[in-house]
């Protein structure tokens, strides 16, 4: 065979290879939002668990929902709603986000007022615990509350807060199966199942309108998106999304329970809700690993 030849039979090589791939993407269609939840209830299904899915597209409206009215364990996502709360009082001058907050670590049990202690060592924020004895701002343990789910932080804003008010705040929001009943590690509370608790629709009703401005305010609602765009624990939603992806959220976990909540920002400017609630798990790791995964399906959906 000729050099030529041997040339000509390379580039029918090439050409037939890059047809056949021009081919193959061309076949490639995108999902339909059926199909997509298929794929997500078959992704969910490698894990032994339940699941909850609730994403809603701001732009087009598109939702998809898997189990959206099921009741879980809260965990930390209950933090976003006493955020509200702190914002709401603060609009109705019923406090200041400048207010001193003395910082101790005893509280009083819902179920009969007896007392109780938090730790350094059941806590993700173990920093606050050297401040024992001062003060500190009540914006300054909100933003501790939200991006290092401090236990410590939350309980003593929940103080300002008063947890009745969260859930009739929720509401009025349209969240009517949030309730927030409770601090942290109120371990009598918990013997008798008074928790705190929320559903993956619930959780999206209040970030869609946090997302459109109409919680508290145009300037709250932004605030407390700053504030959730720092969280420093992202495992789960944005863990595979591309790092121009910002996402303002809040994770929740306990043995056996993942959970995480919040807005993803596109670059060009779109943004959609997401909530991914589970429990019953009997690998937390593989399950949150799961849970990234789905919402990059959720991503690749959306930006295409």
């Amino acid at each position: 065979m000729t050099l030529l030849n041997r040339r000509f039979v390379a580039l029918t090589a090439i050409f037939v290879c890059l047809s056949a791939l021009w081919q193959s993407t061309l076949g490639q269609t995108k999902p339909t939002l059926a199909q997509l939840r298929g794929q997500i209830t078959e992704e969910l299904a490698k894990q032994r668990g339940v699941f909850a899915v609730a994403f809603k597209d701001l732009s087009t409206g598109q939702a998809l929902m898997i189990r959206e009215h099921d009741v879980f364990h809260a965990a930390s996502t209950m933090k976003t709603p006493v955020m509200i709360e702190i914002y709401k009082q603060a609009a109705q001058r019923q406090l200041s986000l400048t207010d001193s907050i003395p910082i101790k670590t005893e509280f009083k049990s819902i179920v009969d007022g007896s007392p109780y202690s938090l730790s350094a060592r059941n806590d993700s924020d173990t920093a606050i615990y050297k401040q024992v004895g001062t003060k500190r701002t009540l914006a300054s343990l909100v933003y501790d509350m939200i991006i290092l789910s401090s236990n410590l932080a939350t309980n003593l804003v929940i103080e300002q807060a008063d947890a009745q008010k969260v859930t009739q705040t929720m509401l009025e929001l349209g969240a009517k199966d949030i309730q927030v009943r409770r601090g942290v590690e109120d371990s009598k509370a918990f013997a008798q199942g008074l928790n705190n608790t929320t559903t993956a629709y619930d959780l999206m009703v209040i970030f869609e309108k946090m997302a459109n401005g109409q919680v508290v305010s145009p300037e709250a609602s932004n605030a407390m998106i700053k504030v959730l765009l720092d969280q420093r624990f992202n495992s789960k939603i944005p863990a595979k999304l591309p790092k121009e992806v910002k996402v303002a959220h809040k994770t929740g976990s306990i043995v056996g329970v993942s959970h995480d909540s919040g807005i993803v920002f596109l670059p060009d400017g779109r943004k959609y809700v997401l909530v991914l609630l589970s429990k019953d798990l009997k690998d937390d790791q593989a399950a949150e690993n799961t849970l990234a995964t789905v919402s990059e399906m959720i991503y690749n959906y959306v930006k295409d």
